[in-house]
């Protein structure tokens, strides 16, 4: 299954993050109704979960974030970190089955 790296009680210094966005991956999850800026918005959220995503970590770490936006929207997204900087691969709404890895940590 997933190993969970962080919980809400990581801090992070929302100073201090960078997110990288170029051709590669700027829109890419419209197809799912997600704009960047609402998916840089869970990395704040005080209850989010982040897993070590084991299955799709071959050439580099990649890590799987669960958490809300500020309008409560629950998202499931997957990134990585190049350079000191988040990229973000893709995101999405969560689904049923994955609702209880948030809420368990909440």
């Amino acid at each position: 299954m997933y190993n969970i790296v962080y919980t809400k009680r990581m801090r992070i210094d929302k100073s201090a993050i960078l997110f990288e966005w170029d051709k590669g991956n700027i829109g890419k999850n419209k197809k799912h109704g997600v704009n960047d800026k609402e998916a840089e918005e869970i990395f704040f959220d005080e209850g989010k979960v982040i897993f070590k995503d084991k299955l799709h970590s071959k050439q580099e770490e990649r890590l799987i974030i669960l958490g809300k936006t500020k309008k409560d929207r629950l998202l499931y997204i997957v990134f990585t970190q190049r350079s000191g900087k988040i990229r973000i691969i893709s995101a999405r709404d969560i689904n049923k089955k994955e609702v209880h890895l948030y809420e368990e940590t909440t």
